[in-house]
């Protein structure tokens, strides 16, 4: 099955950004996933979906029976597929876990549980997947009219991140980046302004984080910072404002003051500018997917196509270190 037959759909738009993640992924081995509880057709959907493009390489873990039951509602045959039985959600957060602390997978994928019961197994101190990395999210967004994914980060976990923090989200934002071979990344740390304000605290932490890219406690990008939306994705925009910048008008990856902004940033592109959020966390151990119900089918791909990019990077790689 090619990527186009499994994205497009008549009188639907072009997908090229995200067809061209999941071709990558394709010429990759396949990524091994523990799935944690797909317990409805939406999530098990997902599984045999990526399965048939050939991305991943699932272990299922949850209640056995439900999962079978959810696999015959498919008319999908379960027979080459492991299942961990596990009596309920918390215990397949868990289970799950344990299958990549054991070195079975090499990524996480979310079910039909709540994020908060994923996570919390995940970030346990004595049985997670913590690294010395603080764990962040990032959405891939496919815009529809922008000529590049663009890569938001935190909009899911970080609720008001420290500048500590933002220096471990800007980290595995560019990490990201480089995995799905962008070169060079282009980071703009955002606020509401270009100029620092000592009024807003966002625009002194952009001026830092900046600083700290110059003294190499932040590798493999280049930053810069503070930088208003418009002046950081649009050219003409920077033009305007005489902002002479590697990065002004071509940033990749966008880092947000905050989780308020960065929600409000993705869905606003999603809900009116009609673009495509896949999405990812990274810090821990190995990637993992968080899917939704609402998700396109295209995007829940994505997501599986960025782990599988990034998983490999870490591939023959010495694992962050464990807290």
């Amino acid at each position: 099955m090619t990527v186009a037959m499994a994205t497009s759909q008549p009188g639907s738009r072009p997908h090229d950004k995200y067809d061209r993640l999941v071709a990558a992924a394709q010429a990759l081995q396949k990524l091994k996933v523990s799935v944690a509880h797909p317990c409805d057709t939406a999530s098990l959907g997902a599984v045999f979906e990526a399965v048939d493009l050939g991305l991943i390489e699932p272990i299922l873990v949850g209640p056995q029976a439900r999962i079978k039951s959810v696999a015959e509602t498919l008319g999908r045959d379960l027979s080459d597929i492991r299942i961990v039985d596990a009596a309920h959600s918390h215990a397949s957060a868990a289970a799950a876990v344990d299958l990549v602390r054991s070195g079975q997978a090499e990524a996480l994928m979310k079910g039909s549980l709540h994020t908060d019961e994923l996570m919390g197994a995940v970030v346990r101190r004595d049985a997670g997947l913590r690294t010395a990395r603080r764990i962040s999210h990032c959405f891939i967004m496919d815009v529809p009219g922008h000529d590049r994914p663009l890569v938001i980060t935190d909009a899911a976990i970080n609720i008001a991140p420290t500048l500590e923090d933002k220096v471990h989200i800007v980290q595995n934002a560019i990490d990201l980046a480089r995995a799905l071979q962008v070169d060079p990344v282009r980071v703009a740390i955002l606020s509401a302004m270009e100029t620092v304000n000592p009024k807003v605290p966002s625009t002194i932490e952009a001026a830092a984080l900046c600083k700290m890219a110059d003294r190499g406690q932040i590798t493999g990008g280049i930053l810069d910072g503070p930088l208003a939306l418009d002046n950081a994705i649009d050219l003409g925009a920077a033009k305007i404002k005489n902002i002479q910048s590697p990065v002004a008008g071509q940033a990749t990856v966008l880092v947000v003051p905050d989780l308020e902004a960065g929600n409000m940033l993705a869905k606003s592109l999603t809900f009116l500018a009609d673009a495509d959020a896949a999405g990812i966390v990274l810090g821990a151990r190995v990637p993992i997917i968080l899917t939704s119900r609402a998700d396109s089918t295209i995007t829940r791909l994505a997501s599986c196509a960025v782990a599988s990019l990034f998983a490999n990077t870490q591939r023959g790689k010495l694992a962050m270190p464990e807290v």
